[in-house]
């Protein structure tokens, strides 16, 4: 009797604690999310383009995820005030080349090749594509932001 009894209170105790191992979710939250694998800007630090002026390579020991991407920074102080703020500085449209959004494409953009409009940082595929929005960046940022609706979620061509 007393085996069955042994046996029986083990599996009325380990039950649900099998359950909760095989089936995390329920029940629960997840407390670690996947961090995401796309790196932004190509691991160029988004907060120099607005202190320093200029396309600088972040650091891996000081990334950060915002928006389904990996950003990388320069330096602590870069780090912190992306976190304070990551809508002023993350790139606009994901940092995808903002012609090609503007046009209704979505490719990856070259992060040497990039303006600040009003504040915000827009990157472009190459020096060329940069140079064709020069004469009106505010119909490339209307349209951009209009196809950006739809490409949001759309795959890298």
């Amino acid at each position: 009797m007393i085996g069955r009894r042994a046996c029986l209170a083990n599996l009325l105790v380990g039950l649900p604690l099998a359950t909760s191992i095989a089936e995390p979710s329920i029940g629960r939250a997840q407390s670690v999310s996947p961090a995401p694998s796309r790196l932004a800007l190509k691991g160029y630090d988004p907060v120099a383009y607005f202190t320093d002026s200029k396309a600088t390579s972040g650091d891996p020991q000081y990334e950060a995820a915002y928006d389904g991407a990996r950003y990388r920074f320069a330096s602590a102080q870069h780090l912190a005030l992306f976190k304070a703020d990551p809508d002023r500085y993350a790139p606009q449209f994901g940092g995808s080349c903002a012609a090609g959004i503007s046009m209704g494409v979505k490719f990856e953009s070259e992060p040497e090749n990039w303006l600040i409009v009003d504040g915000r940082l827009f990157v472009f595929s190459s020096a060329k594509s940069l140079e064709s929005v020069r004469a009106d960046t505010a119909g490339m940022v209307a349209k951009g932001r209009e196809n950006w609706k739809t490409l949001a979620d759309a795959p890298y061509q």
